[in-house]
């Protein structure tokens, strides 16, 4: 029987993986790596050995037939991305879908999918937010072009709270274009009225800049508190933007 182990690797900090992704990534026979070159730099400083294959999104249908055909041949693989948890706006799913496709058509009926659990921005922004996050919605990455409007008025619109990712180079863009879809005055949201709230309702914002790295950054408030906070200061690094009501 050959296994995929989808392993969760640090974002940031190389101390926040688990002793089973550690022992994981030593016993498999290859790793699937977004990124040789980011990978190599997490195994060396575990002095893990291990043969790498680069898949990624812009792997073609030849590199997922060879990747299954080590599955079929009885190896057990790890598919790492560069941070995080593979599948969660990271590649993954097509290679994970082509191999429970295999197995379902009885062409590799002794495969397994096993997910090694850790480290997910999404995961660890939910967890310090400061309002109530039993449930979310995660939206990840607003479209680069079209489409963003209504990317925005479903953030608006949402009825519980919602997550999203954003690059340095747009986080200032979007927050101010959520800022014009929510029609802000002072603090207070006045929504379409197809979605309506009740007077004293506000809209919070928690972002989140290097998550689990040394210059880790919240910033908390309206989103025009954020936004100020943010043009006070250096805009580099990977954001997760937190969107909630709260009651006033």
């Amino acid at each position: 029987m050959s296994t995929l182990y989808v392993v969760a690797t640090p974002i940031g900090n190389l101390e926040d993986i688990t002793l089973r992704a550690l022992r994981i990534l030593k016993e498999v026979d290859f790793l699937l790596c977004e990124d040789t070159r980011v990978t190599k730099k997490l195994l060396g400083h575990y002095q893990i050995d291990k043969p790498l294959i680069s898949y990624h999104q812009h792997s073609d249908a030849k590199k997922v037939g060879e990747i299954v055909e080590l599955l079929r041949e009885g190896k057990n693989l790890a598919f790492v991305t560069d941070a995080g948890t593979p599948g969660i706006s990271d590649p993954g799913n097509e290679l994970i879908y082509a191999v429970l496709r295999q197995a379902q058509d009885k062409q590799m009926p002794d495969v397994k999918v096993v997910p090694i659990p850790g480290p997910s921005a999404l995961t660890a922004v939910a967890s310090i937010a400061g309002f109530p996050m039993d449930k979310f919605v995660f939206l990840g990455f607003p479209p680069a072009k079209k489409g963003r409007k209504k990317f925005f008025e479903g953030v608006v619109r949402a009825e519980h709270p919602v997550i999203f990712y954003e690059s340095p180079y747009r986080i200032l863009k979007s927050l101010e274009e959520l800022k014009t879809t929510l029609r802000q005055d002072s603090g207070q949201v006045n929504y379409p009225p197809s979605g309506d709230l009740p007077k004293g309702d506000k809209l919070k914002t928690v972002v989140g800049r290097e998550l689990t790295k040394k210059f880790e950054t919240i910033y908390r408030g309206t989103i025009d508190e954020v936004v100020e906070q943010l043009r006070g200061s250096e805009v580099r690094g990977e954001f997760v933007v937190v969107v909630g009501k709260t009651r006033s």
